[in-house]
């Protein structure tokens, strides 16, 4: 069965499942990078919100051999315990003060997002966007969040500059960063103890719930110290939109070799909506501030 005859089989059954209350459609959602995906959304009318559970992955287990019955089953199963573990009045959202204190921003790639730029407000950081998220209380939705629109400013009544200058403090105070020697991550990971002396010293940045974590060198205190520590510029490579890497700045005939490597990682370790930039930074120690590396 051809993926749009898949969508069109699921949004036909759960329909059947969920009675006339329901409006059930799909939709297609662009997340980041511009990846679009195909989601089923299903709402009463009294209903102001609904999660959107995305059928990419679903079709593969349809193709693998998952019946639809069961694959509708599962969507209707995983939207009631959504929606019974989340009561959420979104009248709230329409007060600029109830919600500033968790509004928090993240980087994006620039290019990638230009169509999604449109509707959002944001600042461009050399190739990058900074971006603005409400983030809902994590004992309630774990990782959930709102995406802040330009026709959520209109509404409060606020400008682009006055959601910066709200994201920043919040992102010390709810984001603290995280920066972490990559022998110490990879023994975490692995188990198995690194000798730190046959390691290249390289570090992880990110920030306390490693979600989003390539924002903290906007904002990282560390960055300095660490350069301060090594008595040299630091290399940042973006690994994703979760984290950087740092290591010292070894000088311009290695920037080739590490642009090539963020490009492999890029295409072969990272899911694509998770890409930042295959750009190399550099954390200047005299200047203490980042630049772009061109070339």
């Amino acid at each position: 069965m051809e993926y749009q005859n898949f969508v069109e089989a699921v949004v036909k059954l759960l329909r059947e499942k969920m009675g006339p209350e329901y409006t059930v459609r799909s939709a297609e959602v662009v997340k980041n990078n511009g990846i679009r995906l195909t989601g089923v959304i299903m709402m009463r009318d009294a209903d102001k919100v609904s999660p959107t559970m995305y059928l990419e992955e679903l079709y593969r287990e349809f193709c693998d051999g998952a019946g639809l019955e069961e694959i509708a089953d599962r969507i209707v199963g995983l939207y009631r315990e959504r929606m019974r573990d989340i009561d959420l009045d979104i009248a709230f959202f329409e007060k600029f003060e109830r919600v500033k204190g968790r509004i928090f921003y993240k980087l994006v790639n620039y290019d990638k997002n230009r169509e999604l730029l449109h509707e959002i407000p944001h600042f461009q950081w050399y190739d990058l966007a900074v971006v603005f998220y409400y983030a809902m209380e994590e004992e309630i939705l774990g990782n959930a969040s709102i995406l802040i629109r330009n026709s959520h400013l209109a509404m409060w009544e606020k400008t682009a500059e006055e959601l910066r200058q709200e994201a920043e403090g919040n992102m010390r105070r709810g984001m603290p960063e995280l920066l972490i020697p990559m022998c110490r991550l990879v023994e975490e990971v692995t188990g198995e103890k690194t000798e730190a002396a046959e390691t290249i010293p390289m570090y992880v940045l990110t920030n306390r719930l490693k979600l989003n974590g390539a924002s903290a060198m906007l904002y990282s205190e560390k960055l300095r110290e660490l350069a301060d520590e090594l008595r040299t510029d630091l290399l940042i490579l973006p690994s994703s939109v979760h984290e950087v890497l740092l290591l010292p700045d070894d000088g311009e005939e290695e920037y080739d070799f590490y642009r090539r490597m963020v490009e492999e990682v890029n295409t072969t370790q990272v899911d694509p909506e998770e890409v930042l930039s295959g750009q190399l930074y550099r954390y200047s120690r005299e200047k203490e501030k980042i630049e772009e590396i061109l070339g």
